[in-house]
């Protein structure tokens, strides 16, 4: 009796990582932030379509001005996302507002480096369309930050 001749094919399956085009402004004006290759690594952990972003670190003034202007609300905050499409490329801009990230770093009792980690991922994931505004929302964006700062070695900011 012959023995038929079987292939057996296995598909592996390959995670496409989404492209990232990413612009920095006003990274030299604050001491102390992280390389841009580490703002990178941050946001492509968060990224779950291809990217065209901007982080700008801005000061309390900038901040401030911003968030009044856009939000109508008058103070700094520690982070705004400006998002402009989301398919099938996310354009968006982040804004980082150093003096108030480094404040509530201290009130937070963390390093400023995992609070701006914690801050970069959220924004990336408001610029794919996350959003925190209700309950069922809230919860599964806080577990995607989670899961993605873990990734990352960060611990849970929510703690």
């Amino acid at each position: 009796m012959r023995r038929a001749a079987v292939s057996v094919s296995h598909r592996t399956q390959v995670r496409r990582v989404p492209t990232l085009s990413l612009s920095i402004q006003g990274h030299t004006k604050f001491a102390g932030l992280p390389a841009r290759s580490t703002l990178a690594r941050w946001i492509a952990a968060a990224l779950t379509s291809e990217a065209q972003l901007t982080v700008r670190f801005v000061d309390a003034r900038e901040g401030r001005r911003l968030n009044r202007d856009f939000r109508g609300k008058d103070y700094a905050p520690d982070v705004l996302t400006f998002t402009y499409a989301t398919n099938p490329v996310v354009h968006a801009d982040i804004v980082i507002c150093v003096p108030v990230l480094r404040r509530k770093a201290r009130a937070l009792r963390v390093p400023t480096r995992d609070h701006l980690a914690h801050l970069v991922v959220h924004a990336t994931l408001h610029a794919h369309g996350h959003r925190h505004d209700r309950s069922a929302p809230a919860h599964a964006m806080e577990a995607r930050e989670i899961e993605i700062l873990r990734m990352l070695g960060k611990r849970n900011p929510y703690l």
